[in-house]
């Protein structure tokens, strides 16, 4: 009862014709520096905060929540209908929404995100109230080995269902793994595969990583088919969600909430792995599952909810114990800072009223994301109607503006261009890119927990399993890899040895060495025969080795 009353004052403060106006201007800003191609939510709160320099502090936060939110929800924007993603949590988001705009539903892929955001962040700064002490207390729990575990989880789960084959989805994997190798050893500082190149001692930027493999290699690979002629201008479709659209939905949104806080809240966690496995989530419980990769909403509606419940849940670590665990996060502590506020486990008792205005300012900010976008997805949508010769070099200018005001080094716009390369690469070859990308984030913490794991047991590789959900987590990844190709397995003895089995129940003839078009013979779900007594033929197409990966 105790925060619910300092929340309704937070309320108090927050909710003044003055104050509103700051959120609503922040909104504005915020989403439109956003939904520039290449600029990131924490480039976007970067380099607006000198205008809250000039305000108060109650004033300040509450521009700088609308800020926030607007440069998420930008981010998402760039993402679905230009396939250029602005930091490594909007990624997977990319992969299902701007399959969804190329097929004229932009508008959809728009809306169900601004909802899923609002869900979301709702869900999530509420339970920041409520849940915050005792989220808290279990992330400081966790050691190295409950870290790595999850990271590990979250490579298979990412390789093994994304595109036709996990061998392909495995050597992607590698190749991110290799790229997020490139900088200084963290424990020896001797220099990895810097090939005597001074600015790769800190590594390649993500956000340099995720534009160039996306936007750069998009562009590329467009470029390279328009000498077959001109690609018709994509439609823009209706302008709302059907029914379907929003049966489909609402329970990604719940799901993503759930998926996303808890990753958030965890000290030197972030919203890529819970994005990852949202949408690994929502395939695996979709009633369209074949519809992953060529644009489910449902690829949108649930990572696009986990990432913004997890950028709710980094306040979390951030209030309370002053860590911050996302590039947004470390841009908000300098926020902080240039008012003397130092946040810790002190906050709440130093500051309770600053720090309760700033809960209220983002449930407000969050109002306000949804009422100003919601109505403008069929306008962001139009933005498809460009001929794409001059939309794709709309793209390679902010994707390369982008990429050299991360690090202010020509030397990146180099690297985007190597990395863009390797993206067409993988589109000619068929290999997925997400692998790739999630492989070069998650690759150098990974290294770091494995190593801080050893480090700790004396090189005692039994200390993996040395906390209960590291052996959970292990457990599911088992289940993971052996449980469905033995269901599979199952199934076909059953089609082979059924009654009334169809030619080809024994699997049909299977040639992925050439990625040609197999024939299997499947019973519905649970192995059953279809009402009419008869087995059901399904065509499943893999793509061609020369067909863009998904």
């Amino acid at each position: 009862m105790e925060n619910l009353t300092l929340l309704m004052e937070g309320f108090s403060n927050a909710l003044t014709l003055q104050n509103l106006l700051f959120a609503l201007i922040g909104v504005l800003l915020g989403t439109a520096v956003g939904v520039l191609p290449g600029i990131g939510p924490a480039m976007t709160v970067a380099l607006l905060l000198p205008l809250t320099y000039a305000l108060d502090v109650t004033g300040s936060l509450i521009m700088f929540a609308g800020i926030y939110y607007g440069g998420m929800y930008g981010g998402s924007t760039t993402s679905i209908l230009l396939n250029t993603p602005g930091e490594s949590s909007s990624v997977v988001t990319a992969l299902e929404g701007n399959k969804m705009a190329k097929a004229g539903r932009g508008a959809q892929a728009l809306a169900t995100a601004a909802i899923g955001s609002f869900v979301a962040g709702t869900l999530a700064t509420g339970a920041l109230v409520f849940v915050a002490p005792f989220v808290v207390a279990i992330a400081i729990g966790l050691g190295a080995p409950s870290y790595f575990a999850m990271m590990v989880f979250a490579f298979v789960a990412v390789s093994t269902v994304l595109g036709s084959s996990r061998i392909r989805g495995l050597a992607s994997l590698f190749i991110g793994l290799t790229i997020g190798l490139v900088g200084l050893d963290g424990t020896t500082g001797q220099a990895r595969m810097t090939f005597g190149q001074p600015l790769l001692s800190g590594g390649i930027d993500v956000v340099v990583i995720a534009v160039a493999l996306f936007a750069v290699g998009e562009a590329l690979w467009i470029a390279a088919h328009l000498r077959h002629g001109t690609p018709a201008t994509i439609p823009v479709g209706v302008p709302w969600m059907g029914k379907d659209d929003w049966k489909r939905s609402w329970k990604p949104w719940l799901r993503g909430t759930v998926i996303g806080f808890p990753f958030g809240a965890i000290p030197a966690g972030g919203a890529e792995i819970p994005t990852f496995l949202s949408y690994v989530a929502e395939k695996k419980l979709s009633k369209h599952p074949e519809q992953f990769g060529h644009g489910a909403i449902e690829g949108v509606a649930g990572p696009e909810a986990a990432n913004n419940a997890s950028a709710a849940g980094t306040l979390v670590p951030l209030l309370t114990l002053g860590l911050p665990t996302t590039a947004t996060a470390a841009v908000m502590i300098a926020a902080f800072n240039q008012y003397g506020i130092h946040p810790g486990p002190l906050l709440f008792q130093t500051e309770p009223v600053l720090v309760w205005t700033l809960i209220a300012s983002l449930f407000i900010g969050n109002t306000l994301l949804l009422a100003l976008n919601l109505p403008l997805a069929p306008l962001w949508a139009k933005l498809l109607r460009i001929p794409r010769p001059y939309l794709y070099a709309g793209i390679l200018f902010f994707a390369t503006l982008g990429a050299y005001a991360a690090g202010m080094q020509t030397f990146n716009i180099v690297i985007l261009l190597l990395l863009g390369a390797l993206g067409y690469m993988a589109r000619r070859f068929g290999f997925p890119v997400l692998p790739i990308i999630v492989g070069a984030i998650l690759g150098p913490e990974m290294e770091r927990q494995l190593r801080r794991s050893l480090q700790i047991s004396a090189g005692d590789p039994a200390a993996l399993l040395s906390e209960p959900l590291a052996v959970v987590v292990y457990t599911v990844i088992v289940l993971f890899l052996v449980v469905p190709p033995l269901v599979k397995a199952l199934l076909r003895r059953f089609g082979r040895n059924g009654p009334t089995a169809g030619p080809g129940a024994d699997g049909g003839n299977t040639d992925d060495t050439d990625g040609a078009t197999e024939s299997t013979v499947q019973f519905d779900a649970f192995g059953t025969q279809t009402s009419d007594g008869s087995a059901r033929v399904i065509q499943v197409v893999r793509p061609r080795a020369g067909r863009r990966g998904k």
